[in-house]
């Protein structure tokens, strides 16, 4: 029977929840001071501890340390009459798992203990995703098309073959091409990716070829390009369905003689750098259209790897969490290492339009706003679990009618979110949310985001 420990100064309400919990099937012990609480929780070891915050002597929170060192696995619910938002911060930072404002509603306290102790608990159900070994840029799969992927990676590592890798946008085309690289004969040569869609022309082809001083307004020393820096390694071009006519007639001399020339230089320069080429697009009906050279397109695909979207590898989908959850849990200083069967099932039925960049980027986000090591349904969008959110209900006005919050007003709810959550660290928030952090700055700004006191709302990247 699982053991359930309220410590709370208010004789009456820990009376009626023990009363409550009981006829729930729980045993309930109760204690009214943060003391007698630790007292009794050293004899009993608890599950579940409802601590409430404000108590003569200490404090709830002042206690909650002592609590936690008692039992890594003991679940915390705060409760409190006080709808303090430091408090509720500081709870949550120091491990506990819930937050409940007095008058305690008891459908929301049944739904919180549940959750956590009771038979059909998100523990009780929880897979163990144990990390992978391997750094940032490891490739995972156990399907069939994963597995002649690494065959043909293997098989034209070592050759000079320029490739050409095709698949939707998140599928992972970047990490193909480190893997080419990384077990290529010049695997501690560079590797230099250029996004071929980033740049206007004039300053892509700058970019990729350098200029010399006084070649354009604003040149004013000269600079080498991503050939010249992938010299004795390989440059990656992604996107590359996306150069100009002039670009692709560029780029097609470098194939054939291996030669480029900078802005404003004389003389062409030679390059050895392998060429790995990538592209969301079907370069077949560019070519048809007319937008994209044939000649070029030839050129490329030398070796073609197709990468298929996850939604035809499913069977891939545990692996990857176990490698992104790694990979999160490093960059978060975080160790979420349980995951829940219903999220892997719905994992298993969604669609994916992101592909793997969605899987990374709402493990993340779950990751970063998990209270625990188990990530559960209630952390993921509603789109992946079915469940609507909280966030996208509508809102009650004062006359009584509803209406849907704007999508100006959901985005900025759920950047104040992150950022709170991620203590204001404009890094991490990026990344949870998938933006560059020009892009933060201007939410920031459009939004009128206050940070917490101490940490600019103008903070440099660098700072970030």
């Amino acid at each position: 029977m699982p053991r359930i420990l309220i410590v709370d100064d208010d004789t009456a309400s820990c009376r009626t929840l023990q009363l409550h919990l009981s006829n729930r099937g729980y045993a309930v012990d109760l204690a009214h001071s943060v003391d007698e609480g630790l007292a009794v929780a050293s004899r009993v070891n608890p599950d579940l501890l409802i601590l409430d915050i404000r108590m003569p002597g200490k404090s709830g929170l002042e206690g909650l340390p002592a609590f936690k060192a008692l039992s890594d696995g003991l679940h915390i619910i705060m409760i409190t009459a006080f709808h303090d938002m430091e408090s509720t911060i500081q709870a949550m930072q120091q491990g506990a798992e819930d937050y409940i404002h007095k008058p305690i509603d008891i459908d929301e306290l049944d739904a919180a203990v549940d959750k956590m102790i009771g038979e059909t608990s998100t523990e009780s159900q929880a897979v163990a995703t144990a990390p992978r070994e391997g750094d940032s840029f490891s490739m995972v799969g156990r399907s069939h098309a994963m597995k002649e992927i690494f065959k043909t990676i293997g098989l034209v590592a070592k050759s000079p073959a320029t490739v050409l890798i095709t698949g939707e946008s998140g599928t992972g085309k970047e990490l193909v091409a480190r893997a080419i690289h990384r077990n290529s004969d010049k695997p501690d040569g560079p590797f230099v990716a250029v996004n071929c869609a980033a740049l206007v022309e004039t300053l892509l082809e700058s970019d990729m070829f350098g200029h010399e001083k006084g070649a354009f307004t604003g040149a004013v020393a000269k600079q080498p390009g991503k050939f010249s820096l992938a010299q004795n390694g390989a440059i990656f071009l992604d996107e590359v369905g996306e150069l100009s006519p002039a670009m692709q007639a560029k780029l097609l001399r470098v194939i054939q003689y291996k030669e480029f020339t900078p802005l404003g230089a004389q003389a062409p320069l030679t390059s050895n750098a392998r060429i790995i080429a990538a592209s969301n697009v079907t370069l077949t009906e560019r070519v048809a259209e007319g937008r994209f050279r044939e000649d070029l397109y030839y050129r490329l695909q030398v070796v073609n790897i197709h990468l298929p979207p996850l939604r035809e590898r499913r069977e891939d989908i545990m692996d990857l969490v176990q490698t992104l959850l790694g990979r999160i849990n490093r960059e978060l200083r975080r160790n979420v290492s349980h995951i829940t069967q219903d999220v892997l099932d719905r994992f298993t039925a969604y669609h994916w339009p992101g592909n793997v960049r969605e899987l990374e980027n709402v493990l993340m986000k779950a990751v970063a706003l998990s209270p625990g090591d188990t990530l559960s349904l209630d952390l993921f969008p509603s789109e992946i679990t079915g469940i609507e959110s909280a966030a996208a209900k509508p809102i009650a006005l004062v006359g009584g009618e509803a209406e849907l919050l704007s999508l100006d007003a959901m985005e900025k709810r759920h950047v104040g979110e992150v950022l709170e959550t991620v203590g204001w660290h404009r890094g991490r928030a990026c990344e949870i949310l998938g933006v560059s952090r020009p892009r933060l700055r201007r939410m920031i700004r459009q939004y009128g985001l206050e940070p917490p006191p101490g940490v600019s709302s103008d903070e440099e990247d660098a700072e970030s």
